[in-house]
Order: structure tokens, then C-alpha cells, then sequence
């Protein structure tokens, strides 16, 4: 669960920024302060190395042995001792054997011979170059010719030690691990891996108003679709989930569920309660159980937020409040709690690049919020990456997500743009 005692309150993370207005939050300032108040997990368990993709390493990995073990061929070809090489004519050499990947040739190989040698072989005692086989001249079982100019001394040979010598960090703590680094474990020997334990979130919707799939959909009910992009965002981020469902506007059920959350899960999300309204009784539980502030952040979609810590029975949970709409949910969950949360994981992953495109259309934008609108992106004819806006950009188009594959970031002070001028976008893949 997460750490009973936080580094600081949000009261005192805040009262360092001079210019904190809690009605009127740019999007960078609520990014660092939730950075400043969150403390990342410190729980540590061992897995078995096919289990271990996607989780956060919680110690170094340090090489215990040289990889490769040995100098060897990069090649399929001969190898020769770089000394009998000719700047200006072929020579032929006396093949004295074969090295093959896991039986090494034992013999020695004098001026004028060379070894017939397989990728991943140990080099012979003295040779120190390898031709590849579709280099070389009149080959028979006895003799080859290496014309001049093919090879040069030290060619193709990869040295012991070369990808990771001993003593070397492999991977550092807090690293993500990706295939590759399964790879590289094993080529270590590594069995067992060291990562940090997954971080536990729970999540529910909030309103009368919705029902969950399956349910008959009432005069003014919607289905509640939060809850199934929540399951999906928190699925690819490699949390251990807990859907609680859709919780009634009413004081009882979400102090109920909130407390449930705080001595149960290490961070619980919220999608609907945090606007002003008169049946929006979630600020009031949040506000009793913990130490939250409310925010109206300066951003299109998802204006309203909470964020900070709630507990019971001595134990405690972070709190993400996010707006209601699925869109505004989708946004701010992307650009507040899915950092924090990684964060929270103990992961060393950067922020995510914004890449410049060109907008097809003109955009209205108003300066002093951070818009993020959707966009399909494309290479043009002549390979310039451009955007165009998937229509209507209403907050609660949850189609407009579904057909985007990246999000136009129009930032805090920006405002106009023009078709063909310059945009930056996020590019859904590596995030969704």
C-alpha cells in the first residue's frame, strides 16, 4: 500500500509557488506539483524472467561475466591472421580446419593458413580477422584466395567482453523491461528477476445517472464507459486493477468506497463529482477522508480535478478525482495520472517527445490553457508528418479518441493557427 506519511502535505508543496491559484491551475503547474507530493512504492518480489515483462526493475543488474565469452566471427568466412593480408594482391591460404559456434578449433594456425569459421565461433589461437565467405576466390577443401582489398586487419571480429563485460551495469533501477531486456537478462544467466512490486489502483464512476453494460438503459442513463478506458489505460500500464463499479451520488456509498480504496489499494481514480453541482457529493467525501485540493486547471477537455491523498484505518491512498466526460477523463488521466503513477512504480521512463507536424486546418485557440484536440496524423507525398482534427472535439465525443492516433498539444500561451502552420502532436502509439 502506499507510504502512511507522505514527504510533505500538499500545503506545503503549494505554499513554494508564489503564483498558486487553486481556480485558475496551469497544466504545468498541477504536473509539478503532483510530481513534488507523490512517493513511489518500495515494496520488492522476485519473478521468474518470462514473467517479468513490463515490470519496473528494482536494483541494478550487474554483468557477472563477459558476453560474448570469447573473441569471435561476426561472419560466416574464414579466419586468417590479419599479418598475411596484401594491400596489393590476392594471396591463397591453406585451410587447416573449421570452428563451429560451440566447438572451437584447437589447433594452431600458422603465417599462410587460415580456419573456416561460423558466425558465433571462438576466433582460433593468432587469428585476428574474418572475410566473409561470399569475399573469397577459387575455394576447395584445402586452399581459399582473398583478394586484395576485401578484408582489413581486425575485420569482423567481436571482441570478449564487447556488449557487456563483467562488472558492467546491464539494466539500472527503474527501468520498464521490454523484450530486449528479457534477452539480455538471459544472456546473463539471470533467472530471477528483482522488480518492484505492481502498484494496486482502484477506480469507480460516480452518478445516478449511469448503468453498467448489461443493464437496462432508463430515460436519461447512459452507460457508464469510464470505468472500461480507465480498465484499459491502467491494463497497459501494468497495474494491478480493482473496478468498483459505479458508486450512487449519495454520501454513504462513497465514503463506503473511498475508505474501502484507501486501506486496499495504493492510488484509487475517480471519473465524475468533481464539478460544481448539487449532487456532487464526492468533493465533500474526498475533502473529509484526506488531504486533496481541488483544482480548475487551465486546459480543454477535463477543467476540473482533484488530486492528493485520502485514508482510513491508518492507511492511505493517492486520489485522482477526474472530470466526468470520457474524453476529459481520457486527457487528464493521460497527462496527470498516468506520469504520477509511473512515478509511483518507482519507473525511470522520460517524458513522452512532442513531435511537430503540419496542420491541414486552421485551429481556434484562445491563450492561457493548454488545449488537447485529436488528430490523425500522415506522412505527406513529399514525407512531411502532418495532422487533421477528427471533427467535432467536444469533451464527451468518446468517438473522436477512438479515431485518433495522436493529440494535437496547443500549448498554454498559444492561440491561432493557421493551415499549414506548425503544431505539436503526441503520438498515441507508446502511450495508448
Amino acid at each position: 500500500m502506499a507510504s502512511t506519511t507522505a514527504p510533505a502535505s500538499l500545503h506545503d508543496v503549494v505554499s513554494c509557488l508564489s503564483d498558486y491559484d487553486p481556480n485558475a491551475v496551469p497544466v504545468a503547474q498541477a504536473q509539478h506539483i503532483i510530481r513534488q507530493f507523490i512517493t513511489p512504492i518500495s515494496s520488492i518480489e522476485k519473478v521468474a524472467i518470462r514473467q517479468a515483462l513490463g515490470r519496473v526493475l528494482a536494483t541494478d543488474i550487474v554483468s557477472g561475466i563477459n558476453v560474448p565469452a570469447h573473441d569471435n566471427s561476426a561472419m560466416d568466412g574464414y579466419a586468417l591472421r590479419g599479418s598475411d593480408l596484401s594491400p596489393d594482391q590476392a594471396i591463397t591460404l591453406k585451410i587447416k580446419g573449421t570452428a563451429y559456434a560451440g566447438r572451437a578449433f584447437e589447433g594452431e594456425v600458422h603465417p599462410g593458413e587460415c580456419v573456416r569459421i561460423m558466425t558465433g565461433a571462438v576466433m582460433p589461437v593468432s587469428c585476428d580477422t574474418v572475410i566473409p565467405q561470399e569475399f573469397t576466390l577459387n575455394t576447395d577443401t584445402e586452399q581459399v584466395t582473398i583478394p586484395a582489398g576485401k578484408v582489413k586487419t581486425g575485420d569482423n571480429r567481436r571482441f570478449k567482453g564487447e556488449d557487456l563485460a563483467i562488472g558492467k551495469t546491464a539494466l539500472t533501477k527503474g527501468k520498464m523491461l521490454r523484450p530486449a531486456d528479457l534477452g539480455l537478462l538471459a544472456s546473463l544467466g539471470v533467472a530471477e528477476v528483482p522488480v518492484q512490486r505492481r502498484l494496486r489502483v482502484a477506480f469507480f464512476s460516480t452518478g445516478d445517472e449511469l448503468r453498467s453494460l448489461g443493464e437496462t438503459l432508463d430515460e436519461g442513463c447512459v452507460y457508464d464507459s469510464n470505468r472500461y478506458t480507465l480498465h484499459g489505460m491502467l491494463t497497459r500500464l501494468g497495474c494491478d486493477i480493482v473496478d468498483m463499479g459505479v458508486i450512487k451520488d449519495d454520501p454513504v456509498s462513497l465514503a463506503a468506497a473511498f475508505r474501502s480504496a484507501a486501506e486496499n489499494t495504493d492510488a484509487v481514480i475517480t471519473s465524475g463529482g468533481v464539478s460544481v453541482g448539487a449532487a456532487d457529493y464526492t468533493k465533500q467525501m474526498m475533502a473529509q477522508l484526506g488531504d486533496v485540493a481541488f483544482w480548475t486547471i487551465g486546459m480543454r477537455p477535463g477543467r476540473p480535478m482533484a488530486f492528493g491523498k485520502i485514508q482510513s484505518a491508518g492507511k492511505s491512498a493517492y486520489l485522482f478525482g477526474l472530470p466526468g466526460n470520457p474524453v476529459a477523463v481520457m486527457v487528464t488521466f493521460y497527462f496527470f495520472a498516468r506520469n504520477a503513477l509511473l512515478h509511483m512504480m518507482g519507473a525511470n521512463i522520460p517524458e513522452l517527445p512532442l513531435v511537430p507536424a503540419v496542420s491541414l486546418a486552421s485551429l481556434r485557440k484562445r491563450p492561457g490553457r493548454t488545449e488537447y484536440q485529436r488528430g490523425i496524423a500522415s506522412v505527406s507525398p513529399s514525407g512531411q508528418l502532418q495532422v487533421a482534427i477528427t471533427g467535432s472535439q467536444g469533451s464527451g465525443i468518446l468517438r473522436s479518441m477512438s479515431e485518433a492516433n495522436c493529440m494535437v498539444v496547443l500549448h498554454h500561451d498559444q492561440g491561432n493557427v493557421d493551415a499549414g502552420g506548425k503544431v505539436d502532436i503526441l503520438l498515441f502509439e507508446g502511450l495508448l
